[in-house]
């Protein structure tokens, strides 16, 4: 099935969706469309309650894409959602949302991969409308249901914590192991606490903005340091020997440099961080002669279960939020975020 858009007029409930739209860089507008219409056999129907703001969709409001993807048409971004299923097998519940639709046929999804799918589409990108409207269209097998235990919010922020687990499970995080992460935006940060829950001894990390090393050791950090004394301090507190894991969030050369110049030899480095060119740099030198294996960080794998498990037994998700925006002020709460000034942003849909 080809890309839900909403266009036209429909006699599904006579109204409109609205929704916040991106036309080119730093044009954000909530415009009407019509309603969405009844969904496709395997499909529901969800009214949108909350969407948090990701590094990526934030690469596209100030930059224009992110490496190689760029905007060629408006799109409505959007892929950390969560709301309430109006029909399909889980109607009257909330959900949450996961925004990658795989193809289900290539070698890829038969090997259980569908993170990995070439073909995917993703909630937000390359034609296929987000979470900020009112309503969208999704398969029911991407609907997770949510406890009354878990907000809105939180639930919407099960994506992030999705790839932060994903990213700990490719570093090959085990009990005892020293862990660095490079970057403690929001990912970051729940990547440390991820860590720490697979058994890490300690947790660093390593983030320019003191608000968000306030908040790394808030949510289990040992130590955090800015980026000019994260080797220095870090080596000192491993004894000279550097991290079994680097967990990177960053999406910047210098920080694939810190990763490489904190690691141990044979550690391993996960690469996370979304980059805003198609390229990357990094020291081959000393990375050789410390025998480290990189692994690049593709979204999530089958993460969902284990989010919930996490989000309702100690990673306080509502902690991350620091402002909150209603849809009307989709364009503040891009300039906002943008500015890096909080932690998570979040946009309220419903009964904006």
């Amino acid at each position: 099935m080809g890309p839900i858009r909403s266009s036209g007029p429909t006699d599904h409930d006579g109204g409109v969706n609205r929704a916040a739209t991106l036309y080119a860089v730093g044009d954000v507008r909530v415009v009407e469309s019509a309603d969405p219409g009844p969904p496709p056999a395997g499909w529901s129907t969800v009214e949108v309650a909350a969407v948090g703001l990701c590094g990526s969709d934030l690469h596209w409001y100030a930059e224009g894409g992110t490496g190689e993807v760029m905007i060629t048409d408006p799109v409505v971004p959007g892929h950390e959602l969560a709301g309430v299923a109006l029909d399909g097998p889980h109607a009257g519940r909330r959900v949450a949302v996961d925004p990658a639709i795989p193809c289900g046929r290539c070698e890829s999804c038969r090997a259980g991969h569908g993170n990995l799918c070439p073909d995917v589409r993703f909630a937000g990108h390359a034609g296929l409308d987000g979470g900020l409207q009112e309503r969208l269209l999704w398969p029911d097998g991407l609907l997770v249901p949510l406890p009354d235990t878990l907000s809105d919010d939180a639930g919407a922020l099960l994506e992030p914590l999705g790839v932060a687990i994903h990213a700990v499970h490719l570093g090959h995080v085990r009990p005892g192991h020293d862990v660095l992460v490079v970057g403690a935006g929001p990912i970051g940060v729940l990547a440390g606490a991820v860590a720490r829950r697979a058994g890490a001894a300690r947790v660093f990390a390593s983030e320019p903005l003191p608000h968000r090393r306030t908040t790394a050791l808030r949510f289990g950090a040992d130590a955090a340091w800015a980026p000019e004394e994260v080797e220095h301090e870090l080596m000192a507190a491993t004894s000279g020997r550097g991290v079994d894991v680097v967990v990177e969030m960053a999406g910047v050369d210098e920080g694939i440099a810190t990763a490489v110049a904190c690691a141990r030899p044979g550690a391993r480095i996960a690469l996370g961080g979304i980059p805003s060119t198609p390229r990357s740099a990094l020291p081959a030198a000393p990375a050789r002669r410390k025998g480290l294996t990189f692994a690049m960080v593709r979204r999530m794998h089958d993460t969902y279960p284990r989010a919930l498990e996490l989000a309702t037994s100690g990673v306080d998700l509502d902690d991350l939020v620091t402002d909150r925006f209603p849809l009307d002020r989709s364009a503040d709460a891009f300039e906002h975020a943008v500015g890096r000034t909080g932690d998570k942003t979040v946009i309220r849909v419903s009964g904006s």
